[in-house]
């Protein structure tokens, strides 16, 4: 299955929060699936970080640390291109959170399905993975 992964999930797998149950963590590490992380998850951590509502214990610039882990963890990338861009037109407006709709979009144009406890996102029409 091809996930991407929500910011949230993104940084509660690198810390190993136990906030991700036993079932998510295990397709989370299944070689069978593949792992990504947009571009948009990156500069919603760092933006987050740099405003002081995120705490990165890193040396070295946030974002850095963040582009380590997820190539520690095999995550691809995922860059934001024009065509999901384009889905924003046509986006039902569930949910106020730009880096949210983003990932919605970016999940509808490469048929992804979203790993993440947000409700607002899962009441989208998209594939989500969370319980």
């Amino acid at each position: 299955m091809n996930l991407l992964l929500d910011t949230c999930t993104f940084l509660w797998m690198i810390w190993d929060e136990p906030k991700i149950r036993p079932a998510i963590r295990k397709l989370l590490i299944d070689p069978d699936n593949t792992l990504f992380l947009s571009t948009i998850s990156l500069w919603e951590a760092t933006a987050k970080y740099a405003a002081g509502r995120l705490e990165i214990r890193a040396p070295g610039p946030a974002w850095r640390h963040l582009v380590e882990q997820r190539d520690a963890h095999d995550i691809r990338p995922l860059l934001l291109d024009e065509t999901s861009v384009a889905h924003v037109e046509t986006l039902p407006f569930v949910h106020k959170d730009p880096f949210d709709r983003l990932l919605i979009c970016q999940a509808i144009e490469h048929g992804l399905a979203i790993v993440t406890p947000d409700d607002h996102i899962r009441r989208y029409p998209i594939k989500t993975v969370w319980e």
